[in-house]
């Protein structure tokens, strides 16, 4: 069965002031559909290096990428948003909510470049909507919701797109930890109900815990890579 993500010798060199910098310096995993899974490392580690490639929102300096099954290397840029936009859902630390526009809108937005007709693009962003409990928040605006509410809107709107993907970098980050749970649990339940591989970046252990499997990196690297939580969070 083809591989949800599957990276061979990934590497990725940046030039800062003429002085080469190895981010990624030869890096392969697979993560199969279904699978949950942590990348985890302190900062510098190379751990969101290796999440905006496998987000496909950078390219790497070596290696092959495929998600999917379909090899990243070939495609153009204009290919490469369209797979993104349609094999890939993100969640990011801060959000990024349009601040004028309502819960409902914010998450349709990525089916309007599907060409997607607006009854149905409201439709799927009211279903998602209340699959992260937020049916009766539909109208209102980003400051007008807590930042737990916040991060919800955005993974509504990761989902609407029905990825095989969901990328979630640091996404309790700017949560406490109440609100840092109920993010969890949601991930958790998308996850085990839908059968979506979740790939997480994370510096903390008890966020780390919630995969069933953790991708320790450090300078680079994989240091580790666990199977199994350490103390069996998930059966």
């Amino acid at each position: 069965m083809t591989a949800a993500i599957e990276a061979v010798d990934l590497t990725r060199r940046y030039q800062l002031d003429g002085v080469a910098v190895e981010a990624l310096r030869g890096v392969s995993l697979t993560i199969g559909h279904g699978e949950f899974a942590a990348i985890v490392g302190p900062s510098g580690s190379g751990k969101s290096t290796l999440m905006h490639l496998l987000g496909c929102l950078d390219r790497p300096t070596s290696g092959v990428l495929r998600i999917n099954g379909v090899e990243m290397s070939g495609l153009s840029d204009t290919a490469l948003a369209e797979l993104r936009n349609k094999t890939i859902g993100f969640v990011f630390q801060s959000f990024h909510l349009l601040g004028r526009t309502t819960a409902l809108d914010n998450v349709a937005l990525p089916l309007v470049y599907r060409g997607i007709g607006r009854a149905e693009r409201r439709a799927r962003a009211r279903e998602a909507l209340e699959s992260v409990g937020l049916g009766h928040r539909m109208g209102h605006r980003p400051s007008q919701m807590s930042g737990g509410e916040q991060q919800r809107v955005a993974i509504a709107r990761a989902l609407v797109g029905r990825p095989k993907v969901l990328l979630a970098d640091e996404p309790t980050g700017n949560l406490d930890t109440v609100n840092g749970a109920e993010v969890m649990a949601i991930l958790d339940r998308l996850n085990s109900d839908s059968g979506m591989a979740v790939v997480l970046v994370t510096h903390e252990a008890e966020v780390a815990a919630h995969a069933r499997r953790q991708i320790h990196v450090r300078d680079g690297l994989i240091e580790r890579d666990i199977a199994e939580p350490p103390h069996g969070v998930r059966p």
